[in-house]
């Protein structure tokens, strides 16, 4: 049965089995008789949690319902920003950032592109050396402008970002002889909340642009602030246009009682019940122009409702299949763009919407969302927002906090204060060498028997999965088009044997989105982290360790508290050449697979 709901935006259709109808049509009947819509406009904390502690803090996490109005009247100032950036010179930006401070941005440079008569915005958002220096080393860093971007002023990652460019545009400075007056600073831009936040980051009492966002608007609900906003303005974007979009979809969205007549809280409303019922694997298909949105939506739903052992996974990116390679706890969301060239690239297999079709008439629920316009992706940001914050009222759980965030920090931490001595080599250093690759298994597996091959190594670790599981690759390495096209097949290799949903994220940007889910959900996922050698490391300047360090503590820190979690994990380490490393991992869960 499909229903087509009309909304201040785009429509959505929700097409469900009769028994997934009649709970979700339960849930429709509380919402209305417990006035969620009106609750919800109302900024009514008591929606998510009836503990007076709990709601206190609710209450200073809604400002991000205000945001479309409030920042509409801060179009102009921005885009005069934007105007003075080029005429002072600038010809690029680097937004650094992590998780929630990095995503809108980088959905914004990947659906609406770069134009020569603007800057080429980049995000970077990798402690990786390889990957840091990709990203900024082919830039003049006199004509860059550098976005520090963090919410609590303390992040480890962009304030490493931070001190890397300080130094490489105070050496430009030095090395062109500049006015004595002009300062590294001076090349640079902050986005922050105010009071201690943005007093946390060295050198703000010298850069001259600061952009304060309402301190009760979290990272992953940030998108339409200045963390989204001013980066759109340096790309040329219509932030008018862009606002308005999320203004019809926000009004539509708290003023329309009925949940049947408002797209945004039907969606909560659904997803939610489906993840409650066991649906709980949220395959994204989208078209290739709106590719990106899929990444800031995984954060978004990951890190909201991953908690208190319950929580709806994302599944993005992942390649389409046949029907029969997916189980049955997935829902599948169709979300196609009007003049599409059709699905994102690496999920060229069968076209998109008959696969949706076919999935629909076996009975999986399936959830189509059509745009018309790329600018319409401001009111996706509301409409995903105020349905996660839904779905997080239907399973019982606050979607504003991130409880098991700080864990990998902490662990990640240590390993730094004591990197120089035995434990944090241990840590960092598998044990096992099977094929020219390095592994450290979990304590769930007996290292003393384990002297097979690599695939003997991976068949025993594979097999701790069940039917509910989800295999997330966790890649401690730097991107590129040749990695990601082989996770891309070795992520089609494990769905298509295993029926289980596959997720992939490049570390340490996953550990800002959906290692809250790993750590706080159901305890369902089964993990291969991979890390890698660093040919050419990179010094933190002023710092007492490198990037190269960071990101191995990052890895162990992560692997540390996967384990605390009594979660199963496989490192695989790739060595110096992860690319032919990658090529003999496939091959091996070939055989592992029964290949």
């Amino acid at each position: 049965m499909a229903e087509r709901i009309q909304t201040g935006g785009p429509s959505i259709e929700l097409r469900l089995a009769p028994p997934e109808r009649a709970a979700y049509e339960a849930a429709v009947r509380v919402a209305v008789d417990e006035r969620w819509v009106e609750r919800l406009a109302d900024r009514d904390p008591s929606l998510w949690s009836h503990d007076a502690r709990v709601q206190a803090e609710i209450g200073d996490r809604l400002g991000w319902l205000d945001a479309p109005r409030h920042f509409a009247d801060q179009t102009a100032s921005l885009e005069t920003f934007g105007d003075e950036a080029r005429e002072n010179g600038f010809t690029a930006a680097i937004v650094a950032g992590m998780g929630g401070s990095s995503l809108a941005p980088f959905v914004l440079r990947q659906t609406f592109g770069t134009s020569p008569d603007w800057l080429d915005v980049r995000v970077l958002d990798s402690t990786d050396p390889a990957a840091v220096s990709a990203i900024v080393d082919d830039l003049d860093p006199l004509t860059s402008l550098f976005i520090v971007a963090t919410k609590s002023g303390t992040t480890t990652e962009p304030l490493a970002f931070q001190a890397d460019a300080y130094a490489r545009i105070e050496a430009a400075l030095r090395q062109r002889h500049a006015d004595r007056h002009t300062e590294p600073a001076d090349f640079m831009a902050i986005v922050s909340d105010p009071g201690k936040s943005v007093e946390s980051i060295p050198h703000q009492a010298s850069i001259p642009s600061i952009f304060l966002n309402p301190p009760d608007i979290g990272g992953r609900y940030s998108a339409l602030t200045y963390v989204g906003l001013l980066p759109g303005s340096l790309l040329g974007l219509d932030l008018d246009e862009l606002l308005g979009s999320a203004q019809l979809m926000l009004a539509a969205a708290t003023t329309r009682e009925d949940p049947e007549e408002n797209g945004a809280v039907s969606l909560g409303l659904a997803i939610g019940t489906l993840a409650r019922g066991g649906r709980d694997k949220l395959t994204l298909i989208a078209d290739q122009e709106i590719a990106a949105f899929g990444m800031w939506l995984e954060q978004l739903i990951a890190e909201s409702t991953g908690k208190s052992g319950v929580g709806i996974v994302p599944v993005d990116a992942e390649p389409l299949g046949t029907a029969d390679t997916y189980g049955d706890d997935r829902v599948f969301v169709r979300i196609a763009l009007s003049g599409s060239a059709g699905p994102a690239a690496g999920q060229e297999v069968g076209d998109a919407d008959e696969l949706i079709a076919e999935l629909a008439a076996l009975g999986h629920p399936v959830i189509r969302i059509a745009l018309d316009d790329p600018m319409d992706v401001g009111g996706e940001f509301v409409r995903w927002e105020i349905a996660t914050a839904i779905a997080g009222a239907v399973l019982g759980i606050d979607p504003f906090d991130q409880p098991n965030v700080e864990e990998a920090k902490r662990l990640t931490r240590d390993l730094l204060a004591h990197r120089q001595g035995n434990d944090a080599a241990a840590a960092r250093t598998p044990s096992l060498v099977r094929d020219g690759l390095a592994l450290l298994p979990d304590k769930g597996l007996d290292t003393a028997q384990a002297t097979g091959t690599l695939a003997g190594e991976l068949a025993r670790h594979l097999a701790r999965r069940d039917p509910r599981s989800y295999i997330a690759l966790q890649a401690f390495i730097a991107p590129s088009p040749a990695r990601d096209a082989a996770f891309a097949r070795i992520r089609t290799l494990l769905r298509n044997r295993t029926r289980n949903a596959t997720t992939f994220g490049y570390g340490p940007r996953f550990l800002h989105s959906t290692g809250q889910l790993h750590k706080g959900g159901a305890p369902i996922g089964l993990f291969l982290q991979l890390t890698a050698d660093h040919p050419k490391d990179r010094p933190i300047p002023g710092w007492p360790y490198t990037f190269g360090e960071l990101i191995d503590a990052q890895a162990a820190g992560d692997f540390a508290a996967l384990e605390a979690h009594g979660l199963p994990v496989l490192r695989i380490h790739l060595g110096a050449d992860p690319e032919a490393a990658l090529a003999t991992l496939e091959r091996a869960l070939e055989t592992a697979l029964g290949g």
